[in-house]
């Protein structure tokens, strides 16, 4: 009986707090949350307009993460073997820590305060995330070349789909 009730506990558990799969793939961004700003490591506000801007031509992976997120932590191997496979592609991370020492402090404990780094100062409900059906992290997304979404909705950088867009774009391209 006791086993029953830990299953039962668990599996309310996955259904209440796992991530929920959007509905709806979404290929663009709306204008409302292209113009939500996002903060740089020195303090300096960005539309998410202005971020996808300087990568424009090029492909995207944004991860979205949190230093107090135990996936996101254990998911930054893998993300790194992802840049390393793929060098001509572009990251940036998009925080959603809770306040800016504790990002800062993420940034330098997981060793990625070098790499192109972003804080939802305004927090986690706001127009960018609203859009995208953020509910979770860790969560990845493929920009093309364009500007425009080419994989929605991954939780880990190993999701096959991911390579697998990087692969279509980059054939795409030549």
């Amino acid at each position: 009986m006791k086993k029953l009730i830990q299953l039962f506990l668990v599996s309310v558990s996955v259904v209440i707090f796992a991530q929920k799969i959007p509905e709806i793939n979404k290929n663009e961004f709306s204008k409302e949350a292209l113009q939500q700003k996002i903060s740089s490591l020195e303090g300096k506000k960005s539309s998410i307009s202005e971020v996808l801007k300087k990568h424009e031509g090029r492909i995207l992976i944004i991860d979205f993460w949190a230093s107090w997120c135990r996936d996101c932590i254990l998911a930054l191997p893998a993300t790194k073997a992802l840049k390393e496979k793929n060098p001509a592609i572009d990251f940036v991370y998009f925080s959603l820590d809770r306040s800016h020492e504790q990002w800062k402090r993420g940034l330098n404990k997981y060793n990625i305060a070098e790499q192109e780094n972003y804080w939802f100062d305004e927090g986690w409900k706001n127009n960018f995330n609203n859009y995208i059906d953020l509910n979770w992290v860790p969560r990845f997304m493929v920009i093309d070349q364009t500007g425009k979404i080419a994989k929605y909705y991954a939780i880990h950088p190993s999701d096959p789909d991911i390579q697998k867009t990087i692969d279509q774009l980059t054939q795409n391209a030549l």
